[in-house]
């Protein structure tokens, strides 16, 4: 079963997401909270798979209640999903840096919730190749707009790009797999574009990111961009 608290100063989008997450057997919402502050205490008592985290919220923001579930070893097991609007463009880019495993819109379709919550609780980011990259590629080709990192592993050492250690040690076909999860390709998709079997994509995407020292696939695709490993506008290219 996977456990879900919702977050959010809004009532009345907690009740409709509770009834839709609720509708699946193999889901249920162990809390709601109304502010930031009171879902890092219920995520320190409740222990939920999955967090949908409001970024807007009264005396503690969501960012803010992110920077201290991610940064709690105690609750590394959570995984938080930023819930925004599109005109929260800047603060969902910081809160893929501080450690959030994707967003969602608050309008997104009842089957499109539950897919994006099962997604996030079997350890996967939440990446939209179209909405997801864009934004990424947009605050990554101006730094000066983008939130500031809350982790110091990833703040830019200058104002275009930072430079890590882990750059230097990757090979030829792993910064190519990065260009590829950075355009918002799936591991399935990764395989038919090199014609390699999906077990090697993962491995190549693992070995990347542990190199790299990114917690996930969504700080992998951040660092991409900071990293200049892949440029804003460009896409994967065809598949086959």
């Amino acid at each position: 079963m996977i456990r879900v608290l919702l977050a959010d100063d809004q009532a009345l989008v907690r009740a409709g997401f509770r009834m839709l997450l609720e509708t699946a057997d193999d889901i249920t919402v162990v809390g709601e909270a109304a502010n930031g502050g009171a879902a890092v205490a219920l995520t320190k008592q409740a222990r939920p798979d999955v967090v949908l985290m409001d970024l807007r919220m009264p005396e503690v923001d969501g960012l803010t209640a992110l920077r201290r579930i991610t940064g709690d070893p105690a609750l590394s097991q959570v995984r938080v999903v930023v819930l925004t609007t599109f005109d929260d463009e800047a603060s969902v880019f910081g809160a893929l840096r501080a450690g959030a495993y994707g967003f969602l819109v608050k309008d997104v379709e009842p089957a499109e919730l539950l897919r994006a919550v099962r997604v996030v609780a079997r350890g996967d980011a939440l990446l939209s190749p179209g909405v997801t990259r864009s934004l990424i590629a947009a605050f990554a080709a101006d730094p000066a707009v983008a939130a500031p990192a809350p982790d110091t592993r990833l703040r830019p050492a200058g104002p275009a790009r930072t430079v890590r250690p882990g750059v230097a040690a990757l090979t030829s076909r792993e910064r190519e797999v990065i260009t590829l999860v950075a355009a918002g390709l799936s591991n399935d998709e990764i395989a038919t574009k090199l014609t390699v079997s999906p077990l090697t994509a993962k491995t190549h995407v693992s070995r990347a990111m542990t190199k790299l020292n990114a917690r996930d696939r969504a700080q992998l695709v951040v660092l991409a961009y900071e990293c200049g490993l892949a440029q804003p506008g460009a896409g994967p290219g065809p598949l086959g």
